[in-house]
């Protein structure tokens, strides 16, 4: 039987170790493209690249049997080029993103490079997955969620996703894999950061900001992501690019007679 086709990205890099460990799950249940960064474009949300041109180079950072290439333009900069370039009018059964160095849980989805890389994909008809470790080390243990992975993926290959989402941001708590509960189908919590500047002065005297911040999760009930990863599970929360508060839409009927 023909292999699925594994099209495979993240934004810290085509060189991080969150996107080897990836690579690996996804190569034992399908045929891996990837397409990722050729430097690390955390935070860099939904951008594209228009101003300048875009390269691609075919590496070899995955072994001679991955078709990979580095791309110098951000991480949905590497989906599309992936779509239009490399894949030449293949479409991928799955897209994968990931696995992130860090949380991308709650409101953290909207800045994450890689959940825009699966958003993009997912806003093309592909079924589209994010991945997220809490832990932000270069060194990570990224082993101990692999078994956990592989099992989603290979579920969502076998029996598609929901026809009302194609885009799951899964989140994944610092842990063992004994130690891992499984999985927990969960909502966004609501969550927000407070944002502050530090201000300092470069070596030739000139001004500069630094942004750094706390994160602030008002939201404590426990059908949430951030509840689901304080208590050892993997979180996966069902994602969209509606951003319509359909709710709020009646109580603004009234601008309609303005």
């Amino acid at each position: 039987m023909k292999k699925p086709l594994i099209f495979v990205t993240n934004d810290d890099g085509i060189l991080a170790p969150g996107i080897r460990a990836l690579v690996e799950v996804a190569k034992e249940l399908g045929e891996v493209v990837v397409v990722a960064p050729d430097s690390p474009q955390s935070g860099q949300g939904h951008a594209i690249t228009l101003s300048k041109p875009l390269r691609l180079k075919e590496v070899k950072t995955f072994g001679e049997d991955i078709v990979a290439y580095e791309c110098s333009g951000t991480p949905v900069d590497c989906v599309k080029l992936g779509k239009f370039k490399v894949l030449d009018g293949r479409t991928p059964d799955l897209c994968l993103s990931g696995i992130n160095h860090g949380s991308n849980a709650s409101i953290n989805i909207l800045y994450s490079g890689t959940m825009s890389a699966a958003m993009e994909a997912s806003v093309e008809g592909v079924p589209s997955i994010g991945f997220s470790l809490l832990d932000f080390s270069w060194e990570a243990d990224f082993d101990s969620c692999k078994p956990y992975l592989s099992k989603l993926v290979k579920h969502v290959l076998e029996n598609g996703m929901p026809e009302q989402a194609n885009l799951l941001n899964v989140n994944i708590p610092k842990l063992k894999t004994d130690e891992l509960k499984g999985f927990k189908i969960c909502r966004q919590a609501e969550a927000s950061w407070n944002e502050k500047y530090v201000e300092g002065k470069d070596p030739h005297g000139r001004p500069y900001f630094w942004l750094a911040g706390e994160f602030d999760n008002k939201d404590h009930r426990e059908d949430t992501d951030m509840w689901a990863l304080d208590n050892g599970y993997i979180s996966v929360v069902p994602a969209g690019h509606d951003l319509t508060k359909y709710e709020a839409m009646e109580g603004l009927k009234a601008v309609e007679q303005l």
